[in-house]
């Protein structure tokens, strides 16, 4: 049965079910019955379902940003974990890892909706729910459940398994053929292990997505400040470094500690969303403290200084 906006329509049950339009003539549409909305489509205040016509904002590129960098980093900790100190292929694998996570994100704006461009319309978030359509599906009689889910943040949800599914293939096509050519320092158990390490975390960078996608687009900025933290304490700790001195000895420690820093700003600036550039842009000026505060009183912690300062009665 079809309904026409000249008549008084009922809204629709539950918060994410909707009217599709079927027609319109001159300023009157024809709307059909309640139930989920065409992909690419959201419901507006009137229980309607209109097109999806914005463009994600800063804050939306920032987390689709975390996403992508998810896969890559992984990918440069177990290429880095597995290749060995003396294996001279590490460099080489991290740059075509990088190639690979590159291209996908290229191929998955150019099949996104405008397909053919870099730019993507999107609906807008609006609040976590939005996320978990699948959780508010009505049931008026408590009997029968009118299965109005469809993806009101399209296309934040699904871009995300879209790019993982191209980084796999471009992986499975590039790396085993890389590996086997240059990773000659490495055992034939081991010389593959990074990429067998990848078939590992990318089901579960999937699960992660779509159990929590909506968590992390909340929470990913302070997710980065944290792990970023931690980690860089981690690593200068377990490498030893106690002074400006220890960081220059390697110019590996360098790359690791720009890295962070990197990730230090990209978290600040998730969580200021650069509105006011007067106030926000000073805080990137916190992005060395971590590590200043660390070589600083490095020190002072030493295990060995604290052992025999106890045993000297101090």
């Amino acid at each position: 049965m079809f309904r026409s906006a000249v008549d008084i329509v009922p809204a629709c049950l539950g918060l994410y079910c909707g009217r599709t339009v079927l027609s319109v003539n001159g300023s009157v549409e024809t709307y059909g019955d309640c139930g989920v909305c065409p992909r690419g489509q959201r419901t507006d205040d009137n229980k309607i379902c209109r097109e999806c016509m914005g463009s994600p904002d800063r804050y939306d590129w920032l987390y689709l940003g975390f996403m992508a960098m998810l896969p890559l980093v992984l990918h440069w900790f177990f290429i880095e974990w597995y290749s060995g100190k003396k294996s001279s292929s590490a460099l080489l694998q991290h740059v075509t890892a990088l190639f690979e996570c590159s291209i996908a994100a290229i191929v998955t704006l150019l099949v996104s909706d405008p397909v053919g461009s870099l730019h993507i319309r999107s609906c807008k978030v609006k609040k976590l729910s939005d996320w978990y359509t699948m959780l508010y599906n009505p049931s008026p009689d408590y009997i029968t459940t009118v299965h109005c889910t469809h993806e009101a943040v399209y296309p934040l949800y699904t871009i995300v398994f879209i790019y993982y599914a191209f980084c796999l293939v471009l992986m499975m096509l590039l790396r085993p053929l890389l590996v086997k050519k240059i990773a000659c320092g490495l055992g034939k158990s081991d010389r593959f292990k990074s990429i067998y390490a990848a078939l590992y975390f990318f089901p579960i960078l999937t699960v992660l997505q779509a159990v929590g996608g909506g968590l992390l687009y909340y929470a990913f900025p302070y997710i980065i400040l944290v792990l970023s933290l931690v980690t860089l304490a981690v690593y200068m700790s377990a490498s030893e470094v106690e002074s400006f001195k220890d960081l220059l000895v390697r110019k590996k420690r360098l790359v690791v500690l720009f890295s962070h820093w990197l990730l230090h700003a990209y978290g600040i600036i998730s969580i200021s969303k650069l509105d006011k550039l007067e106030q926000d842009l000073p805080l990137l000026a916190l992005v060395p403290a971590p590590a200043l505060f660390y070589l600083l009183t490095a020190k002072y912690t030493e295990p060995s200084r604290i052992l025999s300062e106890g045993g000297n009665g101090h």
